[in-house]
């Protein structure tokens, strides 16, 4: 039996299908409780093509798919429940790196990347900040 997606799950689904509008899938993210592996003190997090991802999940059974391989063995993984919005708006900034959401990373074709772009992270971090205002100003 099939257990029932929550609702990001289902928009992020939509959206690699090439459906949904992406403002409802960050809406949603931004919305949404994530769990995120704790170590070390700190948030479980990746550094890939110059970004630090932070690596939440949108329900216990897609942490555990991640715990399974990234996991402390027999001992379970501690995680914090963090709504969406507080990781992009509060705690990205705070990192003083270029830094994104990465959600879902161990669920096979489930994966969506909240990369450090405006409209995701706050303006002052966003790295393509200098680019969006350009582009506000050419009566767009």
């Amino acid at each position: 039996m099939e257990q029932a997606r929550t609702v990001l799950a289902g928009r992020i689904a939509e959206r690699r299908e090439g459906g949904d509008d992406p403002r409802a899938l960050i809406g949603e993210m931004r919305r949404s409780v994530l769990l995120v592996p704790v170590a070390d003190g700190g948030l479980w997090s990746v550094r890939s093509g110059g970004v630090r991802w932070i690596c939440a999940f949108t329900d216990e059974p897609a942490l555990a798919r991640f715990a399974l391989r990234h996991g402390p063995g027999e001992q379970p993984m501690e995680y914090a429940a963090l709504l969406g919005a507080r990781i992009v708006d509060e705690i990205v900034p705070a990192l003083g790196e270029p830094a994104g959401l990465a959600v879902d990373i161990a669920t096979e074709d489930g994966s969506m990347f909240f990369p450090p772009v405006v409209g995701i992270v706050p303006d002052a971090v966003a790295v393509d900040a200098g680019t969006a205002r350009e582009g506000a100003g050419r009566g767009r």
